[in-house]
């Protein structure tokens, strides 16, 4: 049973992968703990064919090589039966919206599979912990819960000791309050998912971070020549630059997102 206050299953997952190039690297180990609204707990992990060699310096990191994949099944053969696991499920992780939900949502578009995100929570324990207690998932779990964290860079270890330090922060803190930049006091680990998704979210208008809001309702590049610019401004001045980002080594979700912004905006030009 855990402590956790929700609305819906919240799916807490770790990937391991052949590095962090979200647009190149690929996944070869995926775990994902089900923590449901009634206490009860479901863990899946499942080991991935990347479809190309994984970097020794990768393999020495998460003890996973070729020949330990090389008769698993590919990410689209089971990109269906993930995605239905994760029905209904806001999503949690460490350091996660950097990283794994990015490469995650990068390898469903790859597969085919229509991976909606609009309707999910997403809660990164990182954010949290960095906030309260600057450190890593080692020093993290042995904080939080007084253990050490046996088989490291392990997806299912990891995973597990995410979930463990989830529940540990919104039972330490709560009723706790801090200052804010501004000096205000406030309460900021609430047992609540919206609450905790509001806190840790970042400002991405893509998982990748190209592109962000600007706090005036506006997007803006966040990379480049043109970082800092309105996105829907440099599109205007230099029609070229959509072109070269959709042809260029950018992810699916980034082109995607590109695609709707400028969609949009010729929409309201009619």
């Amino acid at each position: 049973m855990h402590k956790l206050n929700l609305r819906k299953p919240l799916a807490f997952f770790d990937l391991e992968t052949t590095g962090i190039n979200i647009v190149r690297d690929r996944i070869v180990e995926i775990s994902i703990l089900k923590a449901s609204v009634n206490g009860n707990r479901e863990i899946k992990t499942l080991r991935i064919n990347p479809e190309r060699p994984i970097p020794i310096e990768a393999s020495l990191i998460h003890g996973i090589y070729d020949e330990d994949v090389r008769d698993c099944p590919t990410f689209k053969e089971v990109a269906r039966s993930i995605a239905a696991f994760l029905e209904g499920c806001d999503l949690a992780g460490f350091n996660s919206n950097r990283f794994d939900v990015p490469l995650l949502v990068e390898e469903f578009l790859r597969a085919g599979v229509d991976f909606d995100m609009k309707n999910r929570k997403l809660v990164d324990v990182q954010r949290i912990f960095h906030l309260m207690e600057p450190r890593n998932l080692a020093a993290a779990y042995r904080f939080y819960c007084g253990k050490e964290l046996e088989n490291a860079h392990s997806a299912e270890a990891d995973t597990v000791a995410t979930y463990e330090i989830l529940n540990a922060q919104v039972e330490r803190y709560a009723g706790v309050k801090i200052k804010d930049e501004n000096g205000k006091w406030i309460e900021p680990i609430v047992n609540d998912v919206n609450k905790l998704h509001a806190l840790t979210a970042t400002r991405t208008v893509d998982f990748a971070g190209r592109m962000v809001y600007d706090g005036k309702d506006g997007i803006v590049f966040n990379f480049g020549k043109h970082s800092g610019k309105r996105v829907l401004d440099v599109l205007k001045s230099e029609p070229s630059y959509f072109e070269w980002m959709m042809n260029g080594d950018f992810p699916l979700d980034t082109k995607r997102k590109l695609t709707e912004i400028r969609l949009q905006s010729l929409k309201e030009q009619l």
